[in-house]
């Protein structure tokens, strides 16, 4: 007997990495709750960036304002029965363990409310890891989301140094400005926005909205770190810290992980929130990432980190800076770069300090070398602005 004709699905099922709780379990689509929002925001004019080219758009010229590496935190939300907030700012990737139950149901690498929502929206508060940023785009992943994922979302941003009032609007309009206006999303994939026009505005804190209920697993917020300097002309500080304005804008090679990472606060919790490159096979081979420092400035000192990193640190690294006036970032083999320390022989798991040799002419960017391959954790570069 010829095996029985499989039943039509209503919807379309999804693609891509699948991890249903029933093979049934189908939301509406997105354009149905898109019509039923009763929240109605600025139509911000913004550009979608395809998946696989948001890395690109955002990483060498913008920093994640609200990845918990750099300090972001979750503040408040309206629910998170099945899956906590606070994965929503976590810096890496999101995993999928199928099959897992925790008590509150399947477990989920992201943020997940209960269903049937009796508000408009569920929203989360996060405060950015800097003083203050302005935005430039906005990446939301649903990875592993499907039937439960958010069917859409926005964006919100205020101004103040106030957390707790902040927390007090909590699902109201409040003091909230649009920053990405009602945008659809669907199931397990990164949905990329670029404004047409960034923010002038700067913003210590976000709302992001989810319609009406459902799940998102991580969160990010692109944009510029504005910094606060220090008043005095003579303070030496660190000069390339993304907290400070500092941009890792390029690099040969980031099989592992980001040369993003090197700028970040603190020493880091493992070797995979450090920059570590594949393994070369080359002789002579060099690894290089650049970083486009806060701001000009005379650099007296360096520090090189290669915390977790123990059996695959460099066996070298090398310091140079340049002072560079060109429209766009230097490149490695642009005329101009300056040797800045001594070669530093590298040890496992250890910080590495070296004296500038020119502490008297201002720097733009710095370059590390690793020598001739691995990972390092963190580099500072500390210096006095050139005011």
């Amino acid at each position: 007997m010829a095996p029985a004709a499989p039943p039509p699905q209503r919807f379309p099922v999804p693609t891509g990495p699948i991890n249903y709780r029933s093979p049934y379990s189908f939301s509406l689509p997105a354009t149905d709750v898109m019509e039923d929002i009763e929240y109605k925001l600025e139509a911000v004019k913004a550009t979608r960036v395809p998946s696989e080219e948001i890395d690109q758009t955002f990483r060498s010229s913008c920093i994640d304002l609200v990845s918990e590496g750099l300090g972001g935190k979750v503040l408040g939300f309206s629910d998170q029965w099945f899956a906590e907030a606070t994965n929503l700012i976590n810096p890496a990737a999101p995993i999928q363990q199928a099959g897992k139950f925790v008590y509150t149901g399947a477990w989920y690498d992201g943020w997940e409310t209960r269903r049937h929502n009796p508000g408009p929206f569920d929203w989360v508060v996060i405060r950015l890891g800097v003083a203050s940023g302005t935005v430039e785009g906005v990446e939301v992943n649903t990875a592993f989301f499907t039937g439960n994922h958010a069917p859409a979302i926005s964006v919100e941003g205020c101004f103040s140094q106030n957390d707790e009032e902040v927390l007090s609007w909590k699902g109201d309009r409040g003091g909230w400005e649009t920053i990405l206006g009602i945008q659809e999303c669907g199931p397990t994939q990164r949905f990329g926005w670029k404004l047409d026009n960034p923010t002038k505005k700067q913003y210590t804190h976000v709302r992001l909205n989810m319609y009406p209920d459902g799940g998102i697993a991580r969160f990010r917020l692109f944009g510029h770190a504005v910094p606060v300097f220090p008043e005095d002309k003579e303070a030496i500080f660190d000069l390339a810290a993304a907290q400070n304005g500092g941009v890792a804008v390029s690099c040969n090679n980031q099989h592992y992980s980001s040369p993003s990472n090197l700028i970040l606060p603190g020493r880091g919790k493992h070797m995979g929130d450090g920059w570590e490159t594949a393994r070369s096979r080359t002789k002579g081979h060099i690894d290089w990432a650049i970083i486009r420092l806060g701001a000009p400035g005379y650099i007296q000192n360096f520090l090189v980190d290669t915390a977790h990193f123990r059996g695959n640190y460099p066996q070298q690294v090398r310091l140079e800076a340049i002072e560079w006036k060109g429209d766009s970032e230097p490149t490695a083999d642009a005329k101009g770069w300056v040797n800045m320390a001594e070669p530093i022989k590298c040890r496992p798991d250890a910080e590495h300090p070296a004296e500038s040799l020119v502490k008297d002419k201002a720097f733009t960017h710095v370059k590390l070398i690793m020598v001739p391959d691995g990972g390092v954790k963190r580099v500072r570069a500390f210096g006095k602005r050139a005011v």
